[in-house]
């Protein structure tokens, strides 16, 4: 009997152990993102098998560049969805930020100003690592990149990042936290212009009457309004691989309910991370069209994916893991009393844990119409564990792929 009992307890120690082991794994890229940004712990919680044939495409062709730091331009070919065609710098120069200082006047050569507001074509990269705290809102111009691939670039504490009336703008692998509204004053927007600004909301990025915008491998957190705002008739963007956390209104598409450019808009939202902390906006849609595919959520404090106006909302392949709170378990909210049940929102593929839920609505054809060079394959969202784990900045080297 006493042998029997001590078998008895190795082998429930042992089961304990390999479970505790495969918790870790699984969890690992959460966990690492906390750590690394100093973000709430991420929830633990038993993750479907996944399967191996599963492929982010973006990362998949960003990996074809073996020489990425010589060729860091191939980037601009991997966007999908509806942001394909954004091209940032790919034509131009390469620019190198050696200096974090910042005045919205009159900068200077070396700083992350002087580079975005130039009226060619440049491809931006940063000399180290560096916290850029702006002055004010920091004005972008048509077809530039900034590339934060083998430093640990973070812009915090300060006004953000407005795209305002211009094309072909990529954001790549930055840090993007802690903003704060912009003041009023004179802020410059090319060589040649210097503009009154009335001070900006305190979004990370606002995306206002622009096209061809992508925003991929980013951290953001932690504005004081939103995180990604796309508003204004702006179109043609992709938001994909990112992690935000820690924040409240997380993504806004669309301006005010009336305001009938925004039926133009076609977003995807591919591949993203919404880690701890968030509570609603994963995105708020209104009178546009998202396309929110393959991402994984993690909790929310009030619902994931919202609109009004009649938006049409494609959920594809996403995995939503619900709080323990019983109220807080719906992924879906619309921002009116009636009238919603023609409008098109659709799961497809989705996995709900926790007791998550999606109430859809609507008839006919809820595809994005994606052309050729848009389209990509949505997995199942038993996979999205998987082909988010390198969610955010990526951690790169100048000797490996990355």
């Amino acid at each position: 009997m006493n042998s029997q009992k001590v078998s008895s307890s190795q082998i429930a120690r042992s089961m304990a152990s390999l479970f505790f082991i495969l918790s870790l794994l699984c969890f690992h890229a959460s966990i690492s993102h906390a750590v690394y940004y100093n973000a709430p712990k991420s929830l633990t919680t038993n993750i479907p098998k996944t399967s191996s044939k599963a492929s982010n495409l973006i990362d998949a062709c960003r990996l074809k560049t073996a020489k990425w730091a010589s060729n860091r331009r191939a980037l601009a070919d991997c966007a999908i969805g509806f942001g394909k065609g954004a091209i940032g710098g790919k034509n131009g120069a390469i620019y190198v930020v050696t200096n974090p200082s910042d005045d919205p006047i009159n900068p200077k050569p070396g700083t992350l100003r002087y580079g975005v507001i130039q009226t060619r074509p440049l491809w931006i990269i940063f000399a180290k690592d560096m916290v850029i705290n702006l002055k004010n809102e920091l004005m972008m111009n048509s077809y530039k990149t900034i590339d934060g691939r083998g430093a640990k670039v973070e812009i915090a504490n300060g006004p953000c990042i407005t795209i305002q009336k211009v094309s072909h703008v990529i954001i790549h692998g930055i840090s993007i936290h802690d903003c704060k509204p912009g003041k009023a004053g004179l802020v410059r927007s090319t060589p040649m212009h210097v503009g009154q600004r009335r001070g900006s909301d305190g979004d990370a990025v606002e995306i206002f009457a622009s096209s061809y915008v992508w925003i991929d491998h980013c951290y953001l957190a932690r504005a004081y309004d939103g995180l990604i705002d796309v508003i204004h008739a702006s179109n043609f963007v992709t938001i994909s691989n990112n992690f935000f956390s820690q924040h409240d209104k997380v993504m806004l598409f669309g301006h005010n309910d009336n305001n009938m450019e925004d039926k133009i808009m076609k977003v995807t939202v591919v591949y993203n991370h919404f880690g701890p902390g968030l509570v609603q906006r994963m995105p708020r849609v209104r009178l546009g069209y998202a396309h929110v595919a393959n991402n994984r959520y993690e909790e929310w404090d009030m619902y994931a994916i919202g609109g009004s106006a009649n938006p049409t909302i494609l959920s594809e392949g996403n995995y939503y893991l619900a709080s323990k709170n019983p109220f807080h378990k719906e992924v879906t909210k619309r921002e009116v009393k009636n009238g919603w049940k023609n409008w098109k929102w659709r799961s497809s593929k989705d996995v709900f844990v926790g007791g998550a839920y999606f109430i859809p609505s609507g008839w006919g054809s809820c595809a994005p119409g994606y052309t050729r060079a848009q389209s990509f394959p949505v997995a199942h969202g038993s996979q999205v564990p998987g082909l988010t784990a390198k969610a955010g900045p990526l951690r790169c080297t100048y000797n490996k792929a990355c």
